[in-house]
């Protein structure tokens, strides 16, 4: 088959042609027909994340399983699906719970094993992680999902539990914070959106945010402050920086809660935070992580409904060619929306 190939981390990506998977026991190989290019791929491509080279990422897909594996019982050859980039082994206590993407022994697509940058991809514990596509959702929207608009659907109704009415402020408007907007919106809460990227503010602007903050010199807090009338009651951190974590805690009004979303990669493995703001205004700091696919059926129906769209997040479609080249450039690329992989072009 054919993949984009990490030879070495930071080194350019080679598209070549690889041995296909084979599915291993309890899972399915998958023939890939959308794939999401995430700054989560970024951040393992430099390092942030414990990878094996030769690599191959790519972790937010969809497609149709050509292969089952010994032990699959809830899923077959043809079937249409995705995957939440968390899978967890499907039998520890996490896993029963319906909390995989906690598992302790979860594999990753694209992290702990070759990805979705390629025209297969082998998948673990089948049964307790693929999600079945309905057949009016296309592969793209689907492959949308899987980590970006996934993880914002569970940090606003399962950790933040945002409630209609509230202030919600996302900092960073890229295929999260965009993510962010449409579900918060959808909620009946209200949204401030903080970025650089002016597209990508007019990008949230039009999908329904009550107000946006250009990010660039500005005292974001205070603008949010301003706005809101006090703080907002929910804030989301998108991006993963010092800066823009400090930004959305500080945005936050007295007993606010705080999700981080965005990966906080230090020299350290500790991460800056305001915690006397925390402290003095007993402000909730959680962290969110994916969502299983157990909790996907919510997410779906709101999809059914029409009330929430992520086919219109995606801004554009690229070859793996293309993928290769822009996928070291990410962290400074200035995208407003995510950008989708079609593994079959062969530009």
């Amino acid at each position: 088959m054919r993949a984009v190939v990490m030879d070495a981390v930071g080194a350019p990506l080679e598209v070549r042609a690889v041995a296909d998977p084979v599915a291993p026991v309890g899972g399915v190989v998958v023939e890939v027909r959308a794939t999401g290019l995430c700054r989560s791929d970024w951040h393992a491509w430099a390092g942030h994340d414990d990878i094996a080279v030769p690599h191959v990422p790519g972790h937010e897909l969809a497609g149709v399983i050509v292969e089952t594996g010994a032990g699959v019982e809830r899923f077959a050859v043809g079937d249409r699906v995705t995957v939440p980039f968390v899978c967890g082994c499907g039998a520890c206590e996490w896993c029963r719970a319906g909390d995989a993407q906690v598992c302790p022994d979860q594999q990753q697509p694209g992290f702990t094993h070759w990805g979705s940058f390629a025209e297969r991809v082998a998948l673990h514990a089948a049964d307790t992680n693929l999600v079945c596509i309905p057949d009016d959702v296309s592969f793209a929207a689907a492959a949308a999902l899987g980590c970006r608009f996934a993880t914002a659907f569970r940090a606003l109704t399962g950790r933040a539990r945002v409630q209609p009415g509230e202030w919600v402020v996302v900092v960073g408007a890229g295929g999260v914070g965009l993510s962010v907007v449409m579900i918060a919106r959808a909620l009946g809460a209200h949204v401030v959106a903080v970025d650089r990227n002016q597209a990508a503010l007019d990008a949230a602007s039009a999908l329904g945010a009550d107000a946006v903050v250009v990010a660039d010199g500005a005292d974001v807090p205070d603008a949010v402050h301003r706005l809101t009338g006090g703080g907002a009651h929910v804030s989301i951190d998108a991006v993963g920086a010092e800066q823009t974590s400090a930004d959305a805690v500080l945005s936050l009004r007295r007993r606010g809660r705080h999700v981080q979303i965005g990966l906080l990669p230090t020299a350290t493995g500790l991460s800056g935070m305001p915690m006397a703001r925390v402290i003095a205004w007993e402000l909730d700091v959680l962290g969110s992580h994916g969502m299983a696919a157990v909790d996907y059926p919510a997410m779906l129906e709101l999809i059914a409904e029409g009330r929430l769209r992520p086919q219109e997040l995606i801004e554009r479609t690229i070859s793996l060619a293309e993928a290769a080249a822009l996928l070291p450039t990410f962290d400074r690329a200035t995208l407003a929306g995510m950008t989708m992989i079609d593994p079959g072009v062969l530009a």
